[in-house]
């Protein structure tokens, strides 16, 4: 089907998934729905989570799920009023027996419930069961009162086989019929609300494979320096921030290496994964990067998203310590891997002067600085290490620090004057940057076809 055609073309559906064992057709359904031309956004109860994951939904809708009736957007709206407002339909599909005695008694406990008492379009449900659970007065009196009181359109489930092993009335309704369900709710009414900017923001979106056959190297997470074998000097980075400019480069066709420290977040398979949890271990794999096996630079980009300790521990203790009434710790500051890699990219020494041949083609070098309570030494880290863009944060900003979806940071290139970005998920964050980086790469590349940068010029 053609983009703007199908039935529902359009069309902004919401897509409510209840905890039933039948969580995962909803997969389904939300391909079908698409296939008819409408945007996808799904809510999930914290129960439906645990038949279905989440991710599967985010990847193909390119929303977020929104399952916490208290959650905010990104840009700080209330996600589930958001959605009410918009939807043409909310299609809550599978309907367990708990999400209908809740919806009949108005009980706003979950996403799905409030955003359907919050909202004025239509609303479709496919309830799913045991047979003798939907046959039980109590499950036909709610059926009753969505239909007849609140007018919402019935699919009514099929007879077959039941998770229970039984054979019988309550299993989810085909994909297809759910769909016809749903043209059927919004037919001869006016779309509610085309504006994309009144709809939950896509959480990625595709961007063109502007980095195809480009090497980037990203770092991403806190390191550990040791204290002794057990113990360790840490901070609180997740390494979401990295990993997200690691998934945004792969999903532009880029080949990714991930320099990876202490994380709490999956790591994506495709990229090429180096382990590194101090900041000894991740100085050692950002140096194997640097050269290809023919004397050039060994990468195109490289992406410092790491929070690398500052200090670590002068003599760390080859044994256990035991405890004691009291521990002193001399701490000695750690090498600037940034910096480093900054001067050996340009041939410099520790003290900025010429002493070997730079990387070549030259690479563009990104840094982060987490700040707390101000970014007046965000300019001078720049100049300082050598960079090409230098995205700075402050983690005392609610919404900013560690641990969080999302990001307000400042960007700050040499010449230009520092561009402060609003609140934003962590990938779109990451999406911007490497709209950054694919540009630079293509206007260096432009130089060197035009003679305008030369190999011999920084030799």
């Amino acid at each position: 089907m053609t983009p703007g055609s199908g039935r529902l073309a359009g069309r902004f559906i919401a897509l409510g998934v209840t905890g039933s064992i039948s969580a995962y057709k909803a997969v389904e359904l939300l391909r079908l729905l698409q296939a008819e031309g409408a945007d996808v956004q799904v809510l999930m109860s914290l129960s439906a989570a645990r038949f279905a994951a989440p991710l599967a939904f985010e990847a193909l809708s390119r929303h977020a799920v929104e399952s916490d009736v208290l959650a905010l957007l990104p840009d700080g709206r209330i996600g589930h009023i958001v959605i009410a407002d918009a939807a043409d339909a909310v299609v809550v599909a599978p309907a367990t027996a708990h999400w209908m005695a809740a919806m009949a008694a108005g009980m706003a406990g979950d996403v799905i419930t409030a955003t359907c008492l919050a909202t004025t379009a239509a609303v479709v449900v496919a309830p799913a069961m045991d047979g003798e659970m939907y046959a039980h007065p109590a499950t036909r009196a709610n059926l009753a009162r969505l239909r007849d009181g609140f007018g919402y359109r019935i699919v009514e489930p099929e007879v077959g086989p039941l998770a229970s092993g039984q054979v019988g009335i309550g299993r989810l309704a085909a994909a297809s019929a759910i769909v016809d369900g749903v043209v059927a709710a919004v037919q001869g009414r006016p779309i509610r609300n085309p504006d994309p900017a009144a709809r939950p923001a896509a959480a990625h979106p595709k961007r063109e494979a502007d980095l195809e056959g480009r090497h980037i190297v990203v770092t991403a997470g806190g390191t550990a320096e040791p204290i002794d074998p057990v113990r360790f000097i840490g901070n609180r980075s997740t390494g979401r921030m990295g990993v997200a400019v690691a998934e945004a480069a792969l999903d532009r066709g880029a080949r990714v290496t991930l320099i990876a420290g202490m994380t709490s977040v999956a790591l994506p398979s495709a990229a090429h994964l180096v382990h590194a949890e101090s900041g000894a271990a991740m100085r050692a794999g950002l140096l194997e990067t640097l050269h290809a096996a023919d004397g050039g630079a060994g990468f195109d980009a490289l992406v410092m998203a790491a929070a690398v300790a500052d200090f670590r521990p002068a003599e760390p203790s080859p044994t256990k310590l035991s405890r004691g009434e009291a521990l002193a710790l001399r701490l000695e500051p750690t090498p600037d891997i940034l910096a480093e890699v900054g001067r050996l990219a340009r041939g410099l020494d520790n003290a900025g002067q010429p002493t070997g041949r730079p990387l070549w083609p030259r690479p563009v070098l990104v840094g982060f600085a987490a700040e707390a309570g101000s970014l007046a030494r965000a300019s001078g880290k720049l100049e300082a290490k050598g960079l090409d863009l230098l995205v700075a944060n402050d983690i005392a900003e609610a919404g900013s620090g560690f641990g969080t979806d999302t990001n307000r940071v400042t960007i700050y290139r040499p010449g230009a004057e520092p561009e402060a970005w609003p609140l934003l998920a962590k990938r779109e964050v990451a999406d911007r940057l490497l709209d950054r980086v694919a540009s630079a790469l293509d206007e260096r590349d432009a130089g060197m076809q035009t003679g305008g940068i030369r190999e011999e010029s920084v030799r």
